[in-house]
């Protein structure tokens, strides 16, 4: 059976867009292949260890250049990435946990962890920007803008190699993202991605306090700051709406409702409820069904239902199928 991603057929426009659960009707042949478990499981390693072993990376060469070259944004832009390395270990593990299957503590499963290790994140990412505002604020009301320090040549070579190489990750996260339907790894790929824009504001600050501005050193430090503390409202909000048993929107509600009513023998939508199970979704719907069929029948007539439903949408945890009579 043939199932689309979550995260596919989505205009591009930015994380709120990226993190939303909307699955829908429309078929993928690609499903088998990315459902497949040791993929699954090698997707996961490759895409912890590019995140890991790039930050670090990038880490302990943004902080010396902004050491070697007094640059306090860079040297924020460094604690940034090296968050980054947290995240990435946050995101695994999150994902390792949620594709456990049920077992007697769990009955319905361990897909809510990852949303839990998104909140996470969430938290890590807003702690680290709200440390790098702190420090910039403070620097720029201590004022004697007179004697910091002019940043070097290197941090501005260092913000340049991080836009590119974050930005890069970025893409590569978002897309392993993608095919393994994790919010967690969107979650770590909009985690580079502000990092990108940090170091945009580090070379600009640093630019700007080599031009005879050394402030806009510090400045580009509270800039960074509200990017970071942006993405982690945004992953918080995602992570929490998933856990809270949200309903599905409109037009998903919508695609479910009219397969349902054109299956044989349903005469009426009598309820139809869905709500969010960290990455699943759950439907509960009451059918109304020819009062005079035999049990055996209408039970055919909920199991087509059921089938029918779970085989053409994505993500779908459990369907529950109540049947009424209907009287013409």
């Amino acid at each position: 059976m043939k199932k689309n991603e979550s995260f596919e057929n989505k205009p591009e426009n930015g994380l709120k867009k990226d993190l939303e659960n909307h699955p829908n009707k429309y078929l993928d042949s690609e499903r088998e292949k990315k459902n497949d478990p040791d993929m699954e499981k090698k997707l996961v390693s490759r895409v912890s260890a590019v995140g890991i072993g790039g930050n670090v990376t990038l880490s302990v060469f943004k902080f010396l250049a902004g050491l070697i070259g007094n640059s306090s944004a860079m040297v924020s832009d460094a604690v940034h990435s090296l968050s980054d390395v947290l995240a990435t270990l946050i995101a695994l593990i999150g994902v390792k946990v949620s594709k456990k299957g049920a077992d007697a503590g769990h009955p319905y499963g361990h897909d809510r962890f990852e949303c839990i290790s998104s909140e996470i994140l969430a938290g890590v990412l807003f702690l680290t920007g709200a440390g790098i505002g702190a420090a910039g604020i403070e620097t720029i009301l201590a004022g004697n803008y007179e004697e910091l320090a002019v940043p070097g040549l290197l941090p501005l070579v260092a913000a340049v190699v991080s836009i590119v190489s974050k930005e890069a990750m970025f893409w590569y996260t978002r897309g392993c993202a993608k095919k393994l339907n994790s919010s967690a790894f969107m979650a770590d790929a909009w985690h580079h991605r502000s990092d990108a824009f940090s170091s945009i504001g580090s070379l600009i600050g640093i630019a700007g306090a080599r031009a005879g501005f050394p402030v806009l050193d510090p400045i580009a430090s509270v800039v960074i700051c509200i990017f970071i503390l942006k993405v982690a409202v945004d992953i918080f909000r995602d992570a929490t709406r998933k856990l809270t048993d949200t309903a599905c929107d409109e037009e998903y509600n919508e695609q479910v409702r009219e397969f349902i009513e054109k299956q044989e023998g349903v005469k009426r939508i009598d309820l139809l409820q869905t709500r969010m199970f960290g990455e699943k979704v759950y439907i509960d719907v009451e059918i109304a069904a020819d009062a005079h069929l035999e049990l055996q029948s209408a039970h055919q007539i909920a199991e087509r239902v059921h089938d029918g439903l779970e085989q053409n949408f994505d993500n779908i945890k459990h369907v529950m199928v109540h049947v009424n009579p209907y009287e013409s």
